[in-house]
């Protein structure tokens, strides 16, 4: 089990400081971000191995990368895989198949199928773990809409992502007892966040609006004493990977960080 951050709040910033920055908060590892505009480019896993050895130098693992991949032949797939896992990475979060209603379910599920078909090939041959995050405007928000992807897959190969605050705060609203039980043989990894709703304006027609924030892991409505307790009891031995994204200055985001950081810490010391 480990505690990693996810780089999507170090962007515009070097590696160098995202790799000291992590380093200080206190944190076991990273789960970086391959996209467009941060330290790894998609196009340029080449890249990969200076900066797995620039995180090592500050004492940080990289058990997890982070990739906006659906379609295999978006980018050389198997070229990134095989960087990746040349540089020890052993899971690698998919992208999202977003639901589209004028193109329907049904067919953006058989799309997505099609697409898994090569990409769990892909990951076989390199030896990784692919992991299928939850998250809201997608055809995999909730647990039960999850397994219709991963169903029928080597757990091994392709394993589920849960993310309770996406689920609290987006869409995708199950009970997280049922959402864990059900993809507890594909579970690889956990966002850790949480947010909340707050009631807003009213529109012209009278209906109240409402709207949502990220806060603090414990100040939002995910009951992360209750899963992280659960997730002890079951043995989960994967990766927690915590999530900052507060909008507010950095070092506020930072002081934060190492708030939830602590929060989770003493939360598996229990």
């Amino acid at each position: 089990m480990s505690i990693v951050l996810f780089t999507k709040l170090f962007k515009g910033k070097d590696l160098d400081e995202m790799a000291d920055v992590a380093s200080s908060l206190g944190f076991d590892g990273i789960d970086l971000l391959i996209r467009s505009g941060f330290q790894v480019e998609p196009a340029q896993p080449e890249g990969l191995r200076g900066a797995v050895e620039r995180l090592k130098q500050s004492g940080l693992t990289v058990p997890m990368a982070t990739t906006d991949l659906t379609d295999p032949n978006q980018i050389d797939t198997e070229r990134l895989f095989a960087a990746v896992a040349e540089c020890g990475i052993g899971a690698v979060r998919l992208g999202y198949w977003k639901y589209d209603p004028a193109t329907g379910y049904a067919a953006t599920l058989e799309t997505a199928r099609r697409h898994l078909d090569t990409l769990v090939e892909f990951a076989a041959a390199a030896g990784i773990r692919l992991a299928i995050q939850l998250h809201g405007g997608t055809i995999h928000a909730s647990g039960a809409q999850t397994l219709a992807l991963l169903d029928g897959y080597d757990p091994a190969v392709l394993g589920a992502y849960p993310d309770p605050g996406n689920q609290v705060v987006q869409d995708g609203r199950e009970d997280w007892r049922f959402t864990f039980e059900i993809l507890r043989p594909w579970l690889a990894a956990v966002g850790v966040k949480n947010g909340g709703w707050f009631p807003s304006t009213l529109a012209e027609s009278g209906q109240r609006t409402w709207h949502s924030d990220w806060l603090g892991l414990d100040e939002g409505m995910v009951p992360w004493d209750d899963i992280v307790a659960h997730l002890k009891r079951t043995g989960f031995d994967g990766i927690y990977t915590l999530h900052s994204h507060y909008e507010v200055p950095y070092s506020q985001v930072l002081d934060k960080t190492r708030l939830d950081l602590n929060y989770v810490r003493r939360l598996l010391s229990l």
